[in-house]
Order: structure tokens, then sequence, then C-alpha cells
């Protein structure tokens, strides 16, 4: 991995963010978006090193991590901690999650799939958040940092397509921002989550162009857009801004 310069050209700090699941998706845009902004990214997801990374002198470090378990996670956190230092974090973005499927292609819903399925998606998309927050909260607290949960327009309405297993863990998720954000704010730390909605990436098939229609804006989303929102939420001028969940979803969210 390359080595990062622990202050930029002006003398100025480089600030930090730490992300899960930045090997594609919204995630990979995320750690473009920091980077172009000049911020050191460490990331993990359950795929190797990505190229992208090998290219990028700011994206200096990727731990590959199986999130599923929680021994990885640990891990994960551990070897961060050490990256990271007594510089101190300016931001951990919780993006990392799945929806899997039964063996028969369904998601796993109330009626369907083993319940042992449940616990694994609520292990990486709720219990990883709070697992992470709570092993980075020293770090946030000495960067004066930002948490950022992703969450998603399926854990406020029910969605064709996400599953019930997938839509209550990000409920939960939601619920779970809200009380960080009281805690979290006692260390000077912010806690705030984004919602995207229909976001055009490699999960997303054909049948999605039918929800389309029940988009104000008629169009899916970039993970671009959202990269901006998480971006910004972890800037001084939302200083002021904590326990709130934005919704980008071209509006969908309101019918």
């Amino acid at each position: 991995m390359a080595k990062v310069p622990e202050k930029l050209d002006g003398g100025e700090r480089q600030k930090t963010v730490v992300l899960t699941g930045g090997s594609r998706g919204i995630g990979r845009a995320t750690v473009k978006r920091f980077s172009d902004a000049g911020w050191r990214v460490i990331t993990c997801s359950r795929e190797d090193v990505p190229p992208e990374s090998r290219r990028d002198p700011n994206w200096s470090d990727h731990i590959p991590t199986d999130l599923a378990d929680p021994r990885s996670v640990a891990q994960f956190a551990e070897k961060a901690i050490a990256l990271i230092g007594d510089q101190g974090l300016d931001a951990l973005v919780n993006n990392a999650a799945q929806s899997p499927k039964t063996s028969y292609k369904e998601r796993l819903g109330c009626l369907n799939g083993d319940l042992d399925g449940w616990r694994v998606v609520f292990e990486l998309n709720f219990f990883v958040a709070l697992t992470l927050s709570r092993a980075f909260a020293g770090a946030l607290h000495r960067g004066n940092g930002a948490i950022v949960n992703i969450t998603s327009i399926a854990g406020h309405t029910t969605h064709p397509f996400a599953g019930s297993a997938y839509s209550t863990s990000k409920a939960a998720l939601s619920a779970l921002t809200r009380e960080m954000a009281v805690e979290f704010a006692e260390l000077g730390v912010r806690v705030n989550a984004v919602a995207p909605g229909e976001i055009a990436t490699e999960m997303v098939g054909p049948e999605y162009e039918s929800l389309i229609p029940r988009i104000p804006l008629s169009r899916m989303g970039t993970t671009e857009e959202v990269a901006s929102v998480i971006f910004q939420l972890c800037q001084p001028d939302f200083g002021y801004v904590t326990g709130t969940e934005i919704f980008v979803t071209g509006g969908q969210h309101l019918l």
C-alpha cells in the first residue's frame, strides 16, 4: 500500500475516513468522493484489495474482512485503529449491507427462509455498525468526527424487492442512529444517516425499472449523488446536524 503523508501541502492535517463495503456501488463512489477531497481512506469488504486502491494514493489501506464474522470485524477495527494512531478519526461510514435470497431465489420474508438467515442480515446490517461505532468512539472523539449510517428507503416503507429481513434491519439502523446521536454527542461526535432510494448499482436488475413511475424525479439516482450527501454530512458546514436521516430518493419516500 502507498504511504500517505500526515499533512497536506498546505500544512493542514490530512483527514481520515473509515468506510465499510468500499469495493463497489455506493461504497466505491464514496471512497472516490472523499479521496478527491484529499482525505485518507481506510476501507474493508469481503473482496481483496480493489485495483483502484492500488492506484489511489489517498486510498491508503483496504483490509479484507468478513463483516458477518464478529471476530473478523474485531480484527479489522484493531488494525484500522493501529493505522489511525493518535491522529484521530474524522469520519466513519457504516455502508456495508446485504439482502440475501433464499435457496428458491426469494428475498427473506416473514414467512419464508431460515431464521438464521435473518440473524446474518442483522449481524451485518445492524450490529456491525454498532460494533464499529463503539470500537472507533475514542478515535472519533479525538478527531471531532462524524458517523454516517447508510440506511434505506426500505426501512420506512414496504418495498417489492428488498425483503422483510433487509427492511427491518434498516429500520433498526435508523432507530440506532437516533440513539447514537444522543449518546455520542457527549464525545463531540455527530451521528446521521443517509437513506438511498433506487440507486443505479451493480445490484439493480431490470425489474427496478417498474419503480421509476413512483419516483417524482422520474429516474434512478446515481452512486455519486449518494456519496456527495455522505461527504457533506462529515463537513464542518453540517456541524450542528446530528440525529438526522437524509432521504436520497428523488422524492420517492414522499409517495
